[in-house]
């Protein structure tokens, strides 16, 4: 992927899949990706992967150098000689390299595999975070809009879009916007109590089978997520499993009517 249209390099993207950009421009190349669903797609399969590696090998990083294994130590008793010891710190800088930042740049050229649900939520979680602290624009289409925001999203995503009403439980609709997803574009539903709490709803197709109702903790927030035909639901909110459980039950109801609820 090496032809980007004016205004979002590749350089971006990967940056994008790192966490690297500034606030004001990973709004913009997030606009962007919802334009270009093959490319949205591509994305999220670099972050799957750079999601995996951290998965997988994280852990090790965190973990001390053995005293035996010390560069220095290991010269002084002649186990190694400098040429050696300089290919070690090498070997030491590339792995720190892919298990921070550079992760997303591992992953370039990467095809695009089925994502599973925890990669699905990661999205899901990252899209609250960066919405829920905006003020002045944290909606494309503001909440008294419903019908506007129903026909556009159903348009864009392919699918009927039911939008849940939540005031039963004190919640107002804020409003939506449009995201990339993990096969093609994904809504993003955001809802406020009287506290000034968020709630948001992302909803996208997924590439896997039917799940069970599952939750997932993150960093202050946390979300409950499923997966049916072919659809993926995540909903997020403060890091309150028994407060967020009854939002995510009323909004099941909602969009599942005619489905027992999973668990």
């Amino acid at each position: 992927m090496t032809d980007h249209r004016p205004g979002v390099t590749e350089e971006e993207l990967h940056a994008y899949v790192d966490g690297e950009l500034p606030a004001d421009r990973r709004e913009a190349v997030a606009a962007w990706l919802a334009d270009h669903p093959e490319q949205a797609a591509i994305v999220s399969a670099w972050r799957a992967q750079a999601e995996a590696i951290r998965a997988r090998f994280g852990s090790v990083a965190e973990e001390p150098v053995p005293a035996r294994l010390a560069i220095d130590r290991v010269m002084r008793n002649g186990g190694v000689s400098r040429r050696m010891a300089a290919a070690i710190a090498a070997a030491a800088a590339i792995a720190a390299f892919i298990l921070g930042g550079g992760a997303g740049w591992m992953a370039r050229g990467a095809s695009m595999t089925p994502r599973n649900a925890g990669a699905f939520t990661a999205d899901a979680l990252e899209a609250h975070r960066l919405y829920v602290v905006e003020v002045r624009h944290p909606v494309e289409v503001p909440g008294d809009e419903r019908a506007h925001m129903t026909q556009w999203l159903t348009k864009r995503l392919g699918y009927q879009q039911r939008v849940p009403d939540l005031g039963v439980i004190g919640l107002k609709l804020v409003g939506a916007r449009l995201l990339p997803g993990p096969d093609g574009a994904a809504a993003f539903y955001m809802y406020e109590d009287a506290n000034g709490d968020r709630y948001t709803l992302y909803s996208s197709r997924v590439r896997q089978g039917d799940t069970a109702l599952r939750f997932h903790s993150g960093k202050n927030s946390a979300a409950f997520y499923w997966v049916d035909n072919g659809v993926g639901y995540a909903v997020s909110g403060p890091d309150d499993r028994d407060k967020l459980e009854r939002v995510t039950r009323q909004i099941y109801e909602q969009i599942e009517p005619n489905s027992p609820r999973k668990s």
